[in-house]
């Protein structure tokens, strides 16, 4: 049981900045953040995936819910916020690589700017050929797919993907991990800088925000406008059953094997070991 102490509304200075992204997965924890983190001296910055590495590795942020792979390749600088990630265990629907030809005839991908760990996960997971080339691009399937035989797409307008042409096949990148690893795939952790300090209060803000957010959901729904085609329903399936909050034992397990099989084909330089606050 997390609980805050009666100090839970007293500033702390100066304020810490906090990245998190705002795509509707990372929704119930942001909520608990934006209501509760200023009152406890955290300055809550929103922006992409990638973008969030970026500014975390710069000094521009404090602490971020950044891709678990630019966690591995900067590891040494951070140290990990224990209990609270977002995974998946199996289908996930909002991580797909659409292919208008077999893996083995794609020669270049087109991949959503705002990751990097989906682009880490399709070299480990599918056998492309050596000359492969990735090239970054905004999330538009359409103008991806009329440059490039395939596209990786994250986050929200996975959800808007209802009308693709018959001759592409759409692939789970998460649902493929758990086929072949029978593992938990982390997407995202929240890593905090090596010279950052977190308080028990702030500690525990964490906790409360993936436990509250989580009863939260149909409220976050409902009020989400990102998405309005999208029904409400779909939404909170997707929240309650397909994205899972807890680093647990499982989550650790599955983000070690990724880890190693980074390490295996090249994506990171050396084997990193994880570490908390």
């Amino acid at each position: 049981m997390y609980y805050l102490s009666p100090l839970f509304f007293a500033k702390v200075n100066p304020l810490l900045k906090l990245g998190i992204h705002d795509f509707l997965n990372a929704s119930p924890i942001l909520l608990l953040l934006k209501e509760k983190g200023p009152d406890l001296g955290f300055q809550i910055v929103t922006d992409s995936p990638a973008a969030l590495a970026d500014r975390l590795n710069s000094g521009d942020l404090d602490l971020a819910m950044i891709p678990s792979v630019e966690y591995f390749k900067s590891a040494d600088n951070y140290r990990l916020v224990p209990n609270i990630c977002i995974a998946s265990r199996g289908q996930v629907r909002t991580v797909l690589l659409l292919a208008k030809k077999p893996i083995s005839e794609i020669t270049s991908i087109a991949a959503d700017i705002r990751s990097r760990t989906s682009v880490a996960l399709l070299k480990i997971l599918f056998p492309f050929n050596d000359n492969l080339s990735i090239h970054p691009f905004p999330p538009d399937p359409k103008l991806m797919l009329a440059e490039h035989p395939a596209a990786l797409i994250i986050g929200d307008p996975a959800f808007k993907l209802n009308k693709l042409s018959s001759d592409i096949t759409v692939y789970d990148l998460s649902e493929e991990w758990f086929k072949q690893t029978g593992k938990p795939f982390v997407h995202a952790v929240l890593a905090v800088s090596e010279k950052v300090t977190l308080n028990k209060n702030q500690k525990n803000l964490f906790q409360i925000a993936r436990v509250q957010g989580y009863r939260r959901i149909k409220e976050i729904v409902s009020n989400y406008k990102n998405l309005p085609d999208v029904e409400n329903a779909v939404l909170e399936d997707y929240l309650e059953n397909k994205i899972k909050y807890n680093l647990d034992d499982e989550g650790i397990d599955g983000l070690n094997h990724f880890i190693n099989l980074c390490y295996q084909n090249g994506v990171i330089s050396k084997k990193i070991f994880i570490r908390f606050i």
